[in-house]
């Protein structure tokens, strides 16, 4: 394996744990903490903890059918040309 893709897998792999160290303590910790701690500051409104996955969702699921639609059209253009 080259020192590159190491490189990637390891910047893949922290970029996800802190999401997902983030979401976590956003979501599970941060309502038992009181309203008027510091550590508030650094979290969005309770309410972008439903927003922004499913609005990630539906891009996502978006992208991959927009995906799997041109590879079915392209498909058949080349049935159609053989």
């Amino acid at each position: 394996m080259e020192l590159g893709d190491k490189a990637i897998g390891l910047v893949l792999t922290m970029t996800s744990l802190s999401i997902f160290t983030y979401y976590t303590f956003w979501v599970i910790i941060l309502p038992f903490v009181d309203d008027d701690h510091f550590v508030h500051e650094y979290f969005l409104p309770q309410e972008y903890a439903i927003f922004i996955p499913v609005l990630a969702g539906v891009v996502l699921l978006s992208f991959l059918s927009i995906f799997v639609g041109l590879v079915m059209l392209n498909s058949k253009k080349k049935k159609k040309a053989a």
